[in-house]
């Protein structure tokens, strides 16, 4: 009997348990319901948008990525041609040197001839007014006379002009 009373109790309990889950199931879903399945939708929705945002977000960074490549890539162009332009302007430089030096190079030779040209003309007048004076002295001593500066003159120049002419020749 005790048994038997046991299990009525305990099938008692049941029934009273089960009665309340399903009245509380029933409460639950005329008041709760509602607002439970609104929060699950809400937050759903919520996941889904952010995992819309995280897929524009990889997105435009992709994007971003390949724009910065890009750019990369157009910067070493800019460098690249930056560099071969400075080599450019370099041998342009380089040569504009080259051919001013050789200029400078070219109007000190010719200034130099010219300078030379002047000096053996100056050398050759000097030489002329002492071979002059000592022709005029040794004909002075062999003629036991004195020759008229005219006529001096007159013999210095031709003596002078044969001695250029041979050296002229040479």
């Amino acid at each position: 009997m005790l048994a038997t009373q046991t299990l009525g109790v305990m099938f008692g309990n049941i029934i009273i348990a089960s009665i309340s889950l399903l009245l509380l199931l029933y409460l639950l879903k005329k008041f709760a319901w509602q607002s439970i399945m609104e929060i699950f939708k809400k937050r759903a929705q919520k996941i889904a948008a952010d995992i819309d945002e995280a897929k524009k977000a990889n997105l435009n960074a992709q994007k971003l990525e390949k724009k910065r490549k890009e750019q990369l890539a157009n910067s070493q162009e800019e460098v690249t041609t930056i560099l071969k332009t400075v080599k450019e302007t370099g041998e342009r430089n380089r040569q504009n040197i080259l051919m001013a030096t050789k200029e400078e190079v070219k109007k000190l030779k010719e200034k130099a001839k010219v300078d030379l040209e002047q000096e053996r003309k100056e050398i050759l007048i000097n030489v002329k007014e002492e071979v002059a004076d000592l022709s005029l002295q040794i004909a002075a001593k062999i003629l036991n006379k004195e020759l008229t500066k005219k006529t001096h003159k007159v013999l210095i120049n031709s003596f002078i002009d044969k001695l250029g002419e041979s050296y002229e020749t040479r």
